[in-house]
């Protein structure tokens, strides 16, 4: 359902649970869009990852 000013649709009504859905999945696109950037930063600079093992120790997690 839209709701219309002037003839120009200007908001849509959604059931919550889809409202929830589609930020969800928004949500998730954006992460893979930010790993994907850092992976593509990560190839032009070189670099390589840092094992998760080697970030846990350095942060005392272990």
């Amino acid at each position: 359902m839209y709701l219309v000013r002037h003839g120009h649709r200007v908001a849509a009504v959604l059931d919550v649970v889809d409202y929830e859905r589609i930020v969800a999945l928004a949500e998730d696109m954006s992460d893979i869009l930010a790993a994907a950037e850092a992976h593509n930063e990560m190839r032009e600079q070189g670099s390589t990852p840092i094992p998760w093992d080697e970030v846990k120790a350095d942060l005392g997690l272990v």
